[in-house]
Order: structure tokens, then sequence, then C-alpha cells
């Protein structure tokens, strides 16, 4: 998979990808994250990519052209599976969703910054639209990284184990279940007896039960769902 980021800040981008799961992706040529600047593709001698909005009003909105140019120019050395806007009004992202984007081969994100970008690119361009919450960042950087982290996660061979991806939190509709580690008996708070018990059938059973009633607890809408 290749995912490139359009974005007005790259620096601010490189870090998250240089460390942890999403770097020793990349290393093992599983993923390829590229990130551009948007400063680019400015028009003016200052670099600048944003003006004031018609119709007057507080803030700045990226402009049309420079935006357009850098993704006709990143479209013209490869098609891509879907062209991603980092927008507060964009669908909710979730694991069905993550699943969906990892099976794809080229994605680019473009990071919305100010008070958005010029309606016409979301129009013309943008083909899917993705919050990460209902609030509002200073950019899109954070979300792109927090997309590109969770789709990559789900590449096969990127995690050590490959099933560790599929008893996340979410993947069958619920919440995962507690999980523990030594020692055994830390002052007095044990390991629950089934977890030692060797019985992976009754294992089984227990984290289905812990996972039902932790997202009962505190996920009930998806019980609803």
């Amino acid at each position: 998979m290749r995912i490139d980021i359009l974005t007005l800040f790259p620096s601010m981008m490189s870090m998250f990808f240089a460390e942890s799961i999403l770097a020793r992706a990349q290393k093992k040529g599983l993923a390829e994250v590229v990130i551009h600047d948007l400063h680019d593709y400015s028009l003016t001698r200052y670099g600048s990519v944003d003006d004031y909005p018609y119709g007057g009003g507080a803030g700045m909105v990226m402009c049309v052209e420079p935006l357009a140019n850098s993704i006709e120019a990143l479209k013209a050395q490869r098609p891509y599976d879907e062209i991603i806007y980092t927008a507060p009004d964009g669908r909710q992202l979730d694991q069905p969703l993550c699943n969906t984007l990892s099976l794809k081969n080229n994605l680019m994100i473009l990071c919305g910054h100010y008070k958005g970008v010029d309606e016409r690119i979301r129009e013309h361009f943008v083909t899917m639209e993705i919050s990460i919450g209902d609030y509002v960042l200073s950019g899109g950087e954070l979300a792109a990284a927090v997309i590109s982290d969770a789709v990559v996660r789900l590449i096969p061979g990127v995690l050590g184990d490959e099933q560790s991806a599929l008893s996340d939190s979410f993947q069958d509709g619920l919440v995962a279940p507690p999980e523990f580690t030594r020692p055994v008996d830390f002052r007095g708070w044990k390991v629950p007896d089934v977890l030692l018990s060797g019985d992976h059938k009754k294992i089984a059973q227990w984290r289905y039960e812990q996972a039902l009633e932790r997202t009962r607890q505190r996920r009930p809408a998806m019980l609803d769902d």
C-alpha cells in the first residue's frame, strides 16, 4: 500500500511514521508513506496557499489552485483508490472503514487547515471525507496520522502476530476483553483462574462474556446496532 499525504506541515507528519509499527511496515516494504509539502504548489513567490473567504468572515481558506495542482500532479503518476479529505463533518472513522481501506493499493490524504479547503476541491477531487471525532483540531495532520496508523496495522504481515488485529476492539462488534500478564499475583490482585486453566474453550467463552459485559457497560449503543 502507498499513502500520499498532502500537508502544510511536512516536518510535523514525518515523526509519526518514523517509529513503531508504521516504521516497521515501511521497512518491510508492506507500506509506503510519502509526505508532500503543499507550499511547493503555491502560485505566489511567498509560498502562500490560503486566502480570505469570499463573503467575509473570520479565518482563512486553503486556495483551490495549489490544491488542484498538487492532486492532479499525483494522479498523473498513479491511480488512487480514494482521495481522502480530513474534515470534522466527514464520515466517522470506525473499524469497518479501516478494514475496507486496508484492502486498497493507493490512498491520498489531504490535510485540512484553517477554515478548511475551497469547496470546489471537495466537489471535484475528494472521493471520501473522514472525521476522527466530533471536535475540531488545528489541522488535519493528526487525523491523517490516525487514519494511516489504523489502516496500515491491518495489512497482513505488519503486526508480528496477524491474529492480534483480529482480536482488537470493534472487529467483532464488541470492545476487547480484559488482558493479564505476569505475575499471577500482584499485591493480592490475582489473574482469573480460567486464564491459567489451559482450557482454550473455557478461555474463549470467558473472553466473549467479558467482552459482551464490557461493551454493555461502556458502549451499549454497539449492542443496539
